[in-house]
């Protein structure tokens, strides 16, 4: 594997750099360029977004699909861009059990008849199950993972390029405020060419006279021991080079001056690059926030299929149930020990309230044996508290002569009568007349 060692070092570099800066920002020890609370705003409610998209696509997938290690296996398959086999619910696996449950233990028999029923029963939810899964997986669980592998990949993205903008940015406006530091201390150092020539220093011993003013200079001392012949001591000029500037800490140059100014140039034009670069970012940064309230929008369509999808899903699995329920309640010796009294109280009051959204069958609809049954309806009428008018919700398919069928949302005369059912009422539409079950009624003021 080629490695680019420069890159590397250089990446090193930036990397120790910026950590630095974090750890001074952090402690206040150095400035921090901070956005504005429209910005601020927009990254708390797409971090928001993206943590609770996690959350509900999490359990989602729990809903539809409790086993963990099912799970993990179609995250697998997934990763690997495999088809997930198909498996087997959990209602279609019962139904199994109970068909060969039934078979073993003889299908003609009562409790044989009613597993074969019950079977069949749990394999129409299973395969309702089954669809409800499907459709929710497309309509609601691919476009919550698209937008956390897509959409907030390129958001996290360009918000990582942000933040090293901004480093970039603070970095420069610290060297440019150390370089304006530095040419103000220039400048204020008083210039020395017209006593020396440029470029060049005293010799360390004469440095070292003319910097102490507490005595007399040494020639001083010598002119008193010989005064027929004294003359100045001389100096050496050394040329003045960076570094001996530097361990001598001698005082600013013109050109040391030029070359501070010079460095102020570049630090501000390394800003205003800087500066750009930011800005843009941000821009794109912001642009790609603000698209946070499109993705609400495309999850609340999504949820709204999620609703719909499990809407029929339960109402598959309640019009299977009343099928099984019915067909329960006409098999003979199915509910042997559970018979309902001969003679039923009273009721009290009729049934005024409307039909729960998940009504039971009631398992005993009759008034009398069905052969008196269908000639006492024709000479039933209406009691003293008078009728009402009743709106079909579901459709109903009468069991036997007794009963009326029912088509949903159409309009019949419901009443009651003393001694019957509370879970029945008898209506009436057009010529025909029979008992209905009161939870498919809605009924009317």
């Amino acid at each position: 594997m080629d490695f680019n060692m420069k890159k590397l070092a250089s990446d090193a570099g930036i990397f120790f750099t910026r950590a630095v800066q974090f750890t001074e920002e952090k402690f206040g020890q150095a400035e921090k360029t901070e956005l504005d609370a429209h910005f601020e705003n927009l990254l708390a409610r797409a971090d928001s977004t993206k943590n609770w998209t996690e959350r509900i696509l999490r359990q989602t997938e729990v809903l539809l699909q409790p086993n963990p290690s099912a799970r993990v296996e179609e995250f697998l398959y997934e990763k690997l861009d495999r088809k997930v086999p198909s498996r087997v619910t959990n209602g279609e696996l019962l139904a199994q059990y109970m068909a060969e449950a039934a078979s073993e233990l003889g299908p003609t028999t009562p409790y044989g008849k009613t597993l074969l029923m019950v079977s069949e029963a749990e394999k129409r939810l299973g395969a309702a199950e089954r669809d409800f899964i499907h459709t929710a997986s497309i309509s609601f669980l691919t476009p919550l993972r698209n937008f956390l592998e897509g959409d907030w990949k390129t958001i996290s993205k360009e918000r990582r390029l942000l933040q090293n903008r901004r480093l970039d940015l603070d970095a420069c406006k610290a060297r440019l405020k150390k370089a304006k530091a530095a040419e103000a201390k220039a400048s204020t150092v008083p210039d020395f060419q017209e006593t020396r020539p440029r470029n060049y220093i005293l010799s360390a011993s004469a440095s070292a006279t003319l910097d102490d003013t507490s005595r007399p200079p040494p020639w001083a001392e010598w002119k008193e021991k010989h005064p027929g012949g004294w003359r100045p001591p001389c100096f050496f000029l050394l040329p003045l080079t960076p570094s001996v500037t530097q361990a001598r800490g001698c005082l600013s140059l013109p050109e040391d001056r030029k070359l501070w100014n010079d460095e102020v140039d570049k630090a501000e034009q390394e800003l205003r690059v800087a500066q750009t670069e930011f800005d843009r970012q941000a821009e794109v940064t912001r642009l790609l926030l603000e698209g946070i309230s499109s993705t609400h929008v495309n999850h609340l369509r999504c949820l709204h299929e999620f609703v719909k999808s499990q809407t029929t899903y339960y109402a598959q699995c309640y019009r299977h149930m009343l099928d099984l329920q019915k067909q329960l309640g006409r098999f003979p010796g199915t509910f042997v020990g559970t018979t309902e009294p001969a003679s039923p109280p009273l009721s009290s009051t009729s049934p005024t309230t409307a039909a729960a959204t998940m009504p039971v069958v009631p398992t005993v609809a009759s008034l009398a044996p069905p052969g008196e049954a269908a000639l006492c309806l024709e000479e039933v009428a209406p009691s003293a508290s008078g009728t009402r008018k009743a709106r079909v919700l579901y459709d109903y398919e009468a069991a036997d002569s007794s009963e009326l069928a029912l088509l949903a949302d159409e309009l019949i005369t419901v009443y009651s009568l003393p001694g019957m059912d509370p879970d029945w009422l008898i209506g009436e539409r057009g010529n025909k007349k029979g008992k209905v079950p009161v939870t498919y009624l809605e009924l009317l003021s």
